[in-house]
């Protein structure tokens, strides 16, 4: 497998792309493909012994987290991201990566790779720990403007992602609303709640917010503005939550070695909230393997967003959301689109 990194992604550059690179083609079997301004990236390299499996395509432009993400793309045709894209493209790698400017991963996913035939709008799939398993949660911010066929779509593309990389049949499906009744919600809520009702794809009702993190539906299914507001929440509870409980342990020499019995405990509970152990989520719906790593991401992170975009092709997630999609099976055992 090869696959690409934009290495001027990020907040930090190819000061963590890089080291994150090289940490993941020495555990992993795979070619990296390293886009953006050679000598920049050279120098990093320059710092570690051996560089083995890892290409530099120079770049001689850098999207900006501040640039229009369409202006950016069809300006910067030299931009690290638009070369990294148009490798999967063109079929020289497998995968492509960025820590980058969000909207413009969505839209090089959308000009430069194409969506998949049946999706309306491709979407920001996150999965995060429950005390059932992991649940996902789609969209998470590609898409702040929704209609009820893309949260239908989202719903199918979230359902053939459980079945592919979490091995669960029969996801149950969930829309996030104000409250579990149908006629609840706003007019994006209740024509949704309708649509996926007869969609036959396994829809469960409605979900509150409450209720997601104990794991109820195994995919929660929204429109990205509110998906990234549930998305953002987690993480500050999880921190908030995570400092509090550090101050308490430290308040007293009784609670410090209280601490010390509980630590491994507490670093495990940690570790499913931090991103830098997930790395990357994938975008669904575009016809490629796009994966988005944290605006913040570390070494870790970047590292284990190869992991991820491993695990996403070795298991065939793209080819599933299409065969699941593209060809429906008619009660009279025809194929058609």
């Amino acid at each position: 497998m090869k696959v690409v990194i934009d290495a001027m992604g990020g907040d930090y550059g190819p000061e963590v792309t890089v080291k994150g690179a090289l940490d993941a083609v020495n555990s992993l079997d795979i070619e990296i493909v390293l886009t953006g301004v050679e000598t920049i990236i050279n120098e990093q390299l320059n710092k570690y012994n051996k560089v083995k499996g890892i290409e530099v395509v120079h770049c001689s432009e850098v999207i900006e987290n501040n640039d229009k993400p369409s202006v950016a793309l069809r300006k910067k045709k030299d931009s690290s991201m638009s070369v990294a894209f148009r490798m999967v493209k063109e079929g020289e790698a497998d995968a492509v990566i960025s820590a980058g400017n969000t909207g413009a991963l969505l839209a090089g996913g959308l000009f430069i790779i194409g969506r998949i035939k049946g999706i309306s709008r491709p979407a920001l799939a996150v999965p995060f720990p429950t005390p059932r398993g992991v649940s996902l949660l789609i969209d998470a911010g590609a898409n702040a403007d929704c209609k009820p066929q893309h949260l239908l779509d989202f719903a199918r593309m979230g359902k053939s992602y459980m079945q592919t990389m979490q091995n669960i049949e029969e996801p149950i499906i969930c829309l996030v609303n104000v409250g579990i009744e149908e006629e609840k919600g706003n007019e994006l809520s209740k024509e949704s709640y309708t649509l996926l009702k007869n969609a036959n794809i396994g829809f469960s009702g409605n979900i509150e917010a409450r209720d997601i993190p104990e794991g109820v539906a195994d995919v929660v299914v929204c429109d990205g503005f509110t998906g990234n507001i549930i998305l953002k929440l987690y993480e500050g509870v999880a921190q908030t939550f995570s400092s509090a409980l550090k101050k308490e342990l430290m308040r007293t020499a009784t609670s410090k070695f209280g601490a010390l019995l509980v630590k491994p405990g507490l670093k495990s509970f940690k570790k499913q909230f931090d991103y830098a152990e997930h790395g990357g989520v994938p975008f669904l719906g575009v016809n490629g393997l796009v994966i988005k790593a944290h605006g913040s991401s570390n070494a870790v992170a970047i590292s284990n967003a190869v992991k991820q975009a491993k695990r996403c092709h070795d298991n065939q997630l793209v080819d599933h959301i299409i065969k699941n999609l593209t060809f429906v099976e008619n009660p009279h055992g025809e194929v058609s689109l």
